[in-house]
């Protein structure tokens, strides 16, 4: 029986709904995704978590990246759309290499954002030319929380960008909140593949044990109590 519980993600279309199957295969393929119920990992937002995600394995796959990229250009075009966007930027470190493939695949400058300004200025913490009012979309691995996404997007605007969107290749769309609080700074985010579709494909290709399955399940069930329970933080 498949595990479809996940309330805190958006309603989704056939073409979303088959692009996240899609991915999570991928991800499962270049074993990108780890199940480690029994030794929880410990996210950058601060929650423990049974399941990692490691997007950043994808730079050594040629052909995946490429049909990832083509997936996310897809997305862009039809939730955000066609010549809406001006520019395309990614995140310190993992959103780098993903903003050069969409950035590319979409004909658009790119730049990217670092963690901390380096230097002064208005532009000390963006790399690459960016014009005043230009529109850009933030292109990031993943997201559990949002909580870097606003930080890279307030970078973004404090250069002179017009950001309101946001896309990732995964979202955890397990811990509350994330979606809204983007919302409520105007950020609207936009993904591939969630835990819905990882559960769904790792399934029906038997690439984990029931067990670890299960365990994923349970922390989906509860993620924030999950989280306590296993030393990572809570509402």
């Amino acid at each position: 029986m498949g595990f479809s519980v996940m309330p805190t993600t958006k309603p989704r279309n056939a073409r979303q709904t088959a692009a996240g199957q899609v991915v999570a295969k991928i991800l499962l393929d270049i074993k990108a995704v780890n199940f480690r119920p029994e030794e929880p990992y410990k996210l950058t937002a601060g929650w423990a978590s049974p399941v990692y995600v490691d997007c950043r394995k994808l730079i050594s796959f040629p052909a995946a990246r490429q049909t990832v990229t083509a997936l996310a250009k897809a997305e862009i075009i039809e939730s955000v759309g066609a010549g809406t966007i001006e520019a395309v930027a990614g995140g310190e470190t993992a959103g780098i290499p993903y903003a050069a493939w969409i950035s590319d695949a979409l004909n658009l400058p790119m730049q990217y954002v670092r963690k901390k300004p380096k230097g002064f200025g208005r532009m000390a913490q963006i790399e690459g030319e960016l014009l005043e009012g230009q529109k850009v979309i933030l292109v990031e691995d993943l997201a559990s929380d949002g909580g870097s996404k606003i930080l890279f997007v307030k970078a973004l605007r404090d250069a002179g960008a017009v950001c309101e969107h946001c896309l990732v290749v995964f979202f955890y769309g397990a811990f509350p909140g994330a979606i809204e609080s983007l919302a409520k700074d105007n950020i609207a985010l936009h993904y591939l593949c969630t835990w819905t579709d990882v559960i769904a494909a790792a399934e029906a290709g038997s690439y984990f044990s029931e067990k670890s399955i299960a365990g994923v399940r349970e922390f989906l069930r509860e993620p924030v109590q999950w989280s306590v329970a296993h030393g990572g933080r809570g509402l």
